[in-house]
């Protein structure tokens, strides 16, 4: 038998964040704590954290954002990977995959959505339009963050997962359609979340595909026409 090792404590402090993420205390677009905060919630030096956090940037599933901190980008190493795969992928491809998996997750969150899902969805609805003729980041992450909320009523951890790993790119091409089209798509979220709560999965994988097919036929991109 070998001598049994001390776990180092680097890795203990890595484990430490790889909870908060997976967890879900810290999601996914969020900016981690500073590394003065992080010492002092871990009760180790700065390299140390520093050294943990650098970890999960390999890893992908965090990312330093010169002047504005750690954000989280991905919830597991799989994610990360993933992450860094569609930070190359075409607008079209991403598309054409969000018109599949979300018009999917759509119909099996109308038949597994419970109580906290709706009252999500709706909390994200009633911000979404509030904010409608809004084109800035906050705006931006209020639409996708309502999409991801559908994907999580699916109660399909696989999905979710595979979602979440789609989160910057999709951030980052409903920016450039918001701000070249102007075009939110309130009243096919309304129905949408109405038909998920009303538990009418036809309808929300209909509502789904029609926005997201013409979301895909109408992008800018001279690429995806």
């Amino acid at each position: 038998m070998q001598p049994v090792r001390r776990t180092s404590l680097i890795a203990q402090v890595t484990e430490q964040l790889r909870a908060e993420v997976r967890s879900g205390r810290w999601p996914i677009g969020t900016r981690i704590p500073t590394e003065p905060e992080l010492t002092e919630m871990t009760g180790t030096g700065r390299n140390t954290v520093r050294e943990a956090v650098q970890a999960l940037v390999h890893a992908g599933m965090l990312q330093r954002r010169q002047g504005s901190g750690t954000y989280v980008v991905a919830g597991s190493e799989v994610g990360g990977t993933l992450s860094k795969y569609f930070a190359d992928a075409r607008d079209r491809d991403v598309l054409e995959l969000r018109l599949s998996l979300e018009s999917t997750a759509a119909g099996l969150a109308a038949r597994r959505r419970d109580d906290n899902d709706i009252a999500e969805l709706r909390r994200l609805l009633d911000t979404r339009i509030a904010q409608q003729w809004r084109l800035d980041d906050e705006a931006v992450a209020t639409d996708v963050a309502l999409h991801r909320a559908v994907v999580a009523a699916s109660h399909n951890a696989v999905y979710i997962e595979f979602y979440d790993s789609l989160l910057p790119h999709i951030e980052a091409v409903n920016r450039a359609h918001s701000e070249q089209t102007a075009r939110a798509y309130v009243d096919e979220h309304i129905e949408l979340v109405e038909a998920i709560i009303e538990g009418d999965p036809e309808r929300a994988t209909g509502v789904v595909r029609r926005f997201l097919a013409e979301a895909l036929a109408n992008y800018p991109d001279p690429d995806i026409l």
